[in-house]
């Protein structure tokens, strides 16, 4: 195992982020020896991929009800439910990459964007990042408004995200993103970066390049959900960060990640405790499922 210095353990000591990791992983513990998960694991792991493809979806412009979400089987009828149908079949496959993750990121990558387009992407874009020519689709839906950012050598300002980088840098960083990743697996455990740096950089690095040309948002999401359980912060997947982002809003999302898209260190521990937050929330709210269950209610 390699013991080398990590890239992004920098990012670790920047000013609020060894707080809100401190905080997540001790959320995080609390709700592993919460009583119902030693029998009910498998339903709570399932109810967080349930309400994190919800919210995921909620994020890209199909928030629908969760007990909509809970009923429906045809997602395919019109644009909205094909978002939450392909944000649904993200969840539910996320699990079964983590191995595939660990020595190729790229190929779950993949997998993960044609989950999500289902039948309403063309074909020659499902699976593939964009080519030269290809715009990637918006974000959010408040992309093209301007935002106040983090603040950047001590002054606030407003911006907007950057345009999407050229096909070809994006595809030169996405593949040094998956070389940094890959190598972390052969660390030893517990070295370098927390998992919450490293699954908020990768979140934020794929918003920023947005190396498809749709769906980014919930590839990306997922991917950070891929990484708290591969990085062994949340093995068992019942800590839906995506909920957390929803709750705190999409204009507080993109003013976030243009915190990230800035690279200052302002900027980048403006996302990484955006994103502690987001994922504290997601703990909250499987508490709340625990809770229910144990009460008999679910």
């Amino acid at each position: 195992m390699t013991t080398g210095t990590d890239p992004l353990a920098p990012l670790a000591v920047l000013p609020g982020v060894p707080e809100v990791v401190a905080e997540v992983r001790k959320a995080a513990d609390r709700l592993y020896g919460h009583r119902v998960m030693r029998r009910r694991a498998a339903e709570v792991t399932s109810e967080s991929a349930l309400r994190g493809a919800r919210a995921s979806a909620a994020l890209d412009g199909a928030d629908w009800p969760l007990e909509e979400v809970r009923r429906r089987s045809d997602f395919g009828a019109d644009e909205q439910a094909r978002v939450v149908g392909g944000a649904l079949r993200v969840s539910a496959e996320v699990g079964q990459l983590l191995s595939i993750w660990r020595h190729s990121p790229l190929q779950v990558l993949a997998r993960l964007h044609l989950l999500a387009v289902g039948e309403g992407t063309p074909a020659d874009q499902a699976g593939r990042p964009r080519r030269d020519g290809e715009v990637a689709e918006a974000l959010f839906p408040l992309e093209l408004k301007a935002v106040e950012g983090p603040a950047v050598d001590g002054e606030p300002f407003t911006g907007q995200l950057p345009p999407a980088p050229s096909a070809a840098e994006a595809a030169a960083r996405l593949d040094q993103l998956a070389q940094l990743l890959v190598a972390r697996a052969d660390r030893t455990p517990g070295s370098g970066a927390p998992a919450l740096v490293v699954a908020s950089v990768v979140h934020g690095e794929l918003l920023a390049l947005r190396p498809f040309a749709s769906h980014n948002g919930v590839v990306a999401r997922a991917a950070q959900r891929i990484v708290m359980i591969a990085e062994g912060l949340d093995p068992k997947a019942i800590c839906p960060a995506e909920v957390g982002l929803a709750e705190l809003g999409t204009a507080a999302y993109q003013e976030a990640l243009l915190g990230y898209t800035s690279g200052t260190a302002e900027g980048m521990a403006a996302w990484i405790t955006h994103c502690g937050r987001a994922a504290g929330l997601g703990v909250r709210e499987s508490t709340a499922v625990c809770e229910a269950m144990q009460r008999g209610m679910v």
